[in-house]
């Protein structure tokens, strides 16, 4: 079982479950994170207080309600439908993000959240 995060942002709260990558631990560690929420297409990211590299297994295309890390802008990344960078239907990341868990819910929920909310990230 892995770890599990709750994402509050807007009138939402949403599950979800980390699997156990080093970047999910060093996220891990520096919960709770407060931030303000960037979008871009079908995808919340937000700077977080956490450093890492690409690691094995990282990719450009997700899955909607995959979560991830930007290493490029040291970010948390919610992906919940086509961004900028999509061809087709795909979900397609700016570059390369280090996959770190899923929503536990329907991800499209995330698409009433405006630009510049505030997100809480917790343990759950």
């Amino acid at each position: 079982m892995g770890k599990k995060i709750r994402i509050l942002v807007s009138d939402l709260k949403v599950e979800t479950e980390l699997n156990e990558s080093r970047t999910t631990q060093l996220i891990w560690e520096a919960l709770p994170i407060e931030a303000k929420t960037n979008l871009w297409g079908e995808e919340i990211y937000f700077s977080i207080p956490v450093k890492a590299g690409l690691e094995e297994g990282a990719r450009e295309v997700v899955s909607a309600g995959e979560l991830g890390y930007w290493p490029t802008g040291h970010a948390f990344c919610i992906f919940f439908g086509p961004t900028p960078a999509s061809r087709g239907d795909e979900i397609r990341a700016a570059s390369a993000v280090n996959i770190i868990g899923k929503v536990l819910s329907d991800p499209k929920v995330f698409g009433k959240v405006k630009n510049g909310a505030k997100i809480m990230l917790e343990k759950a």
